[in-house]
């Protein structure tokens, strides 16, 4: 027990600073999106698919995203974060100076995936792996539930504040909130020659990404990390609109992004937990497929609020469970001086179906105006994508016969 205390108390301080550079970064769009999706709709008279489409622009991850990942390998974490703790509250400022057309959304949007892509988990949680061993998965819980403590206090604040004063007040109010966190990230972050491993890497990018290629893993991995993001579309900006479509007042819908929000940080910390005691492939099956089940109840037409719940924070638990899974799979089955490569890579895949998602969702609303197809078809990738992790508990069998052999 006080080797596991001591654990945390010689890695508090780069948990901490973690933990606001995730709750000031990226991740939380996954929440400020919800909170002001239905007053620009409402203010600039957009179409439901029009607004879907700015998703899509996470695409461009699948290049930038592994790109920062080796940065932060190279050349440290501070170094590479402060980028996007610039950017991420001069883009609300941009937010609040919208003038209709859409495309500037867009624009905005592409802007906050270039320069506050580094503000998040590939680069963060670099700092956490490097100081946990025994309590990793609780460690990285911790820090991935950063954004998610963040959208739940925002969204019941953030609503009357903005019908109080306008959205622009409010993206005003965020471009603070976020520019004061990130100041503090900066004091707490460890020089940047803590943030590396203590020896660099001999290998080339050649060789290191060979060996993640290479590595059977990875791919079972990456496979999974896409289908089971898909619905990551949906969850991200369009809560409050289908949760309308089941007759949810506004305010009901309100404290709904909370619920959702909740179940993020239930899911984190659940996972993390789990992660420790429990077989990763089984946690890692579980934690991500939730969203299957839950997919498929806002499918249906029911209008009761337990239910509709029940199925938020499903997707929510999942939600947040994939940040911390992913963390986790990262730094047990590849080495640390390739961790943010890894990551990177990872995380291009959940881009990458995010992107391709909020195009398909885009394109199902422009034809049907419902979301039932997308949330079915998506469902069913995520319970594939779910099973495909089981296969992982081979490798773990194999490395522990290799090991006996040793």
């Amino acid at each position: 027990m006080s080797a596991n205390r001591g654990e945390f108390r010689v890695g508090w301080l780069a948990l901490c600073a973690a933990t606001a550079g995730m709750s000031s970064g990226l991740a939380l769009n996954a929440y400020i999106n919800n909170i002001f999706a239905p007053y620009l709709l409402e203010a600039f008279d957009w179409s439901k698919s029009a607004l879907a489409l700015n998703g899509a622009i996470s695409i461009i991850t699948v290049l930038w995203i592994p790109f920062i990942g080796r940065m932060a390998d190279i050349y440290g974490v501070r170094t590479v974060a402060i980028f996007g703790i610039v950017g991420y509250p001069c883009s609300f400022v941009l937010m609040s100076l919208l003038t209709g057309d859409v495309r500037e959304l867009y624009a905005i949007h592409f802007l906050q995936v270039i320069f506050c892509a580094s503000t998040t988990a590939t680069v963060y949680c670099r700092v956490v792996a490097e100081k946990f061993s025994r309590h990793r998965g609780l460690a990285l819980a911790i820090c991935a539930a950063g954004p998610a403590v963040a959208g739940a206090i925002a969204s019941p604040l953030l609503t009357p504040y903005i019908i109080a004063n306008g959205w622009r007040a409010g993206f005003q109010a965020m471009a603070v909130f976020s520019g004061l966190l990130g100041v503090l990230t900066l004091i707490l972050l460890p020089p940047k020659q803590d943030c590396r491993t203590s020896a660099p890497s001999q290998y080339s990018a050649r060789k290191d990404y060979r060996a993640i290629f290479t590595n059977p893993a990875f791919r079972i991995i990456a496979v999974s990390s896409f289908l089971c993001s898909l619905t990551h579309a949906l969850a991200t900006s369009q809560v409050k609109i289908v949760l309308a479509d089941h007759g949810v007042t506004p305010v009901e819908a309100g404290y709904m992004v909370s619920v959702f929000a909740v179940g993020v940080i239930l899911g984190r910390l659940i996972a993390g937990v789990a992660l420790d005691k429990w077989p990763t492939h089984i946690v890692a099956a579980i934690g991500m497929g939730l969203p299957f089940l839950g997919s498929y109840i806002l499918a249906t037409d029911t209008t009761h609020l337990i239910l509709l719940g029940f199925a938020i924070i499903l997707i929510g638990l999942s939600f947040g469970a994939e940040a911390d899974i992913l963390a986790y799979v990262t730094a047990r089955y590849f080495p640390m001086h390739i961790y943010s490569s890894v990551m990177g890579l990872l995380t291009m895949a959940v881009g990458l179906a995010i992107g391709l998602g909020s195009g398909l969702l885009s394109y199902m609303l422009s034809q049907t105006d419902s979301f039932t197809a997308f949330l079915i078809f998506g469902g069913t990738l995520v319970l594939i994508g779910s099973l495909n992790l089981l296969r992982l508990g081979s490798i773990e069998l194999a490395n522990r016969q290799e090991i006996k052999a040793a």
